[in-house]
């Protein structure tokens, strides 16, 4: 089949403008053309030239190789590269959001989830949890050189990243989904909180317990929204209409964190990497591959939400459970080291 690449490279571009200017305006400014002239180019009356192609993939970062790649078993990737310079939460966050809003500003969104460990868009239900999250990722893995003589301290989210976190959130939760869960799910955060409590590295050790509680209160706002088959944000009331979810437990191991993304005119992956960063593509072979098998991995699972609850509640009672454990451990270290 033949590929219209000149159709491709103006597609890629009105995803990466996201409706914030026109296509016109946007490719005029870069390529010093009319609106009129830019059309003629979009609706396939005027060929771009090797200059005026040039000039867009360096503007917009498009590579050249994913548009005219001729080999089938090759998948062009989009990813923001994180820096030690640049670790921060509010640039980590900002790429979040404008992912989500660019979906939720397409007609009829929908996402299909598979949660390796740790649930970060609902962790941001909870800033504190949010907090420790990104700072574990900065200071253990990625040795952020600002983190690296630091403790976790107990602070508030700035004004700005809390304002985008609850962005994210409205975003996130208005858009339905099928998610899927497996037994170490938020497992690995408790086995992170227990070795910065061992390793000394909480400012006051008893902010381990804080957040603790925390997650006992992250798992139950789960268990609520898997009860209703609703998503909504903590501390308020599920919605009437609208923000469907639907939640499957999968009795193996889900290998990664892989969200499929499709609208009317738009289909999509994202895919975690490096633990926590993520990375994009649009290829419609592989993003149907994906989503075949992301398919499969549902229908082999069991579904606990508004359905199951004897599954619903024993998989989240064992989940609390183990984390109460936990606590009472450390707070026994605590009292004895007091």
């Amino acid at each position: 089949m033949k590929t219209d690449h000149q159709t491709a490279l103006f597609e890629i571009i009105k995803r990466e403008i996201n409706g914030d200017t026109s296509l016109g305006e946007a490719v005029g400014e870069v390529l010093s053309l009319s609106n009129d002239a830019v059309y003629r180019r979009y609706r396939g009356e005027t060929l771009l030239t090797i200059y005026e192609l040039e000039k867009l993939s360096k503007h917009y970062a498009i590579s050249l190789d994913s548009l005219f790649r001729s080999e089938a078993n090759r998948v062009i990737f989009e990813y923001q590269p994180i820096a030690h310079i640049d670790f921060n939460m509010e640039s980590y966050l900002g790429k979040i959001a404008n992912g989500l809003q660019g979906i939720r500003h397409h007609k009829s969104p929908e996402i299909m989830m598979a949660i390796n460990n740790t649930h970060f868009l609902q962790l941001l239900n909870f800033p504190h949890l949010t907090r420790f999250k990104l700072f574990f990722w900065g200071r253990t893995h990625l040795h952020v050189p600002e983190l690296k003589n630091q403790r976790f301290a107990h602070k508030k989210m700035t004004a700005k990243n809390d304002q985008i976190g609850r962005q994210i959130l409205r975003d996130y939760t208005a858009i339905p989904s099928k998610e899927l869960l497996d037994p170490e799910f938020m497992l690995g955060f408790v086995r992170e909180i227990v070795y910065y409590f061992n390793a000394r590295l909480f400012e006051d050790p008893t902010y381990a317990i804080h957040l603790l509680n925390q997650l006992v209160a992250f798992v139950g706002h789960i268990k609520h929204q898997c009860e209703v088959g609703k998503k909504f944000v903590f501390n308020t009331s599920p919605p009437a209409n609208g923000n469907e979810l639907e939640v499957y437990l999968n009795d193996a191991i889900n290998g990664a964190t892989v969200t499929y993304f499709k609208t009317e005119d738009l289909e999509g992956l994202n895919m975690a990497h490096n633990l926590m960063n993520t990375m994009n593509t649009f290829d419609t072979v592989y993003v149907q591959d994906a989503r075949d098998v992301l398919q499969r991995q549902f229908e082999n699972a069991s579904i606990i939400s508004i359905h199951n609850q004897k599954e619903r509640n024993k998989f989240f009672h064992q989940l609390t459970d183990h984390i109460e454990k936990v606590k009472r451990q450390i707070q026994q270290e605590i009292d004895e080291n007091a």
